[in-house]
């Protein structure tokens, strides 16, 4: 039995969603059509990202760009709010279900994602700790880059560590179920993949 306090990191698209959000809450905030014409322009890059000859944060940073920068970020934040809460069938049912029940037996949870925070945020209450990509603004205005590390691969790793440094002090379970989460379920104590499906 393992007498070490249990922290459980899981990733959020995918895992505890049905899909990802990141071109959800674009199609949310700007529209079907808007969202199409821009992956049309975009497509050679997120072509070449595939091909991992053009790399993840830069793709996602120019398609964020193209949609928010200038926008305010109270009013960014207020889109957020509303996404969470209109898109909550987004959520798998198993896999809130098991992280409730966490939650419920105090147990210490952190979302770690490669969405951005402030729609990733409202979808939990304030005893799930998220960990996501940041974004930057001046003056209260998006300037469409990002202000932290994309919350993927090897910096999943850093987050977790970020929020449990001592990692001799603890056993680690990981939810994940991409590329992106390898990093993180291999520096996990126990792993699962694709778990809620």
């Amino acid at each position: 039995m393992c007498s070490k306090k249990k922290v459980y990191a899981f990733d959020f698209d995918g895992t505890l969603t049905t899909r990802d959000t990141f071109i959800e809450f674009i199609r949310y905030a700007r529209g079907s059509r808007a969202l199409v014409l821009a992956l049309l322009r975009y497509s050679p890059l997120l072509v070449l990202m595939k091909l991992r000859l053009y790399p993840n944060w830069r793709a996602k940073q120019r398609l964020f760009s193209h949609f928010f920068a200038g926008m305010r970020l109270d009013q960014f934040n207020s889109v957020c709010r509303d996404f969470a809460a209109d898109r909550r069938h987004l959520l798998r049912p198993k896999a809130m279900q098991t992280l409730q029940g966490l939650v419920a037996d105090g147990a210490h949870v952190l979302i770690v994602s490669a969405s951005m925070e402030n729609w990733v945020r409202p979808f939990f209450d304030d005893s799930v700790s998220i960990s996501g990509t940041q974004i930057e603004d001046t003056h209260g205005i998006i300037t469409g880059r990002l202000r932290s590390r994309n919350c993927y691969g090897a910096e999943k790793v850093e987050r977790i560590k970020a929020h449990f440094p001592q990692r001799d002090s603890y056993y680690l379970i990981a939810y994940g179920d991409s590329r992106g989460d390898k990093e993180m379920l291999n520096y996990a104590d126990e792993r699962h993949y694709k778990p809620f499906r």
